[in-house]
């Protein structure tokens, strides 16, 4: 047997450590996702026009009135009042239904809708991500009263 060289084997170990690594950390982000959240919003509902569960003919959750109050943000005094009921579009864009003007928001971040009675937000692809409660969301999460949303540096509360 010709004598092995030990920067060899020990590269050969270094390459098999550095690999399980690698799957340990890709499973471990698997199974992250897989998880459910218990604010996940419902899947498998009927919903009506407007994203309302319909239930015995009446759309539920038609008596929220869902806004966004502007808590710090450049270009909007803090306690401006965004009303989110029919949902809304946030983002940079100025078709937006709430412009935020903050150079690490996307044109199109993030989304506020009606389902099942409850609020959601929905980030859309955006490049920074969108944060509630200092939490960075993945998927739609439903709001509670009092929730921070966070797009950059400008930050909005949940207000019913």
């Amino acid at each position: 047997m010709a004598n092995a060289d030990p920067v060899a084997i020990l590269l050969k170990f270094g390459f098999l450590a550095v690999l399980f690594l690698f799957l340990l950390w890709i499973a471990r982000s698997a199974l992250r996702d897989l998880r459910r959240d218990e604010r996940e919003a419902p899947a498998g509902a009927e919903y009506a026009e407007g994203d309302g569960l319909v239930a015995n003919g009446e759309v539920a959750g038609a008596e929220l009135e869902p806004r966004l109050e502007v808590i710090a943000g450049k270009g909007h005094d803090p306690g401006h009042i965004f009303d989110v009921g029919a949902g809304a579009r946030l983002g940079r864009a100025a078709a937006s239904d709430v412009h935020i003007d903050d150079s690490y928001a996307s044109a199109a971040h993030a989304r506020v809708y009606r389902r099942a009675g409850r609020v959601y937000i929905e980030d859309l692809g955006s490049t920074n991500g969108t944060f509630v409660n200092g939490r960075q969301i993945t998927r739609p999460v439903a709001l509670e009263a009092n929730d921070t949303v966070r797009i950059g540096d400008t930050e909005l509360r949940y207000r019913e």
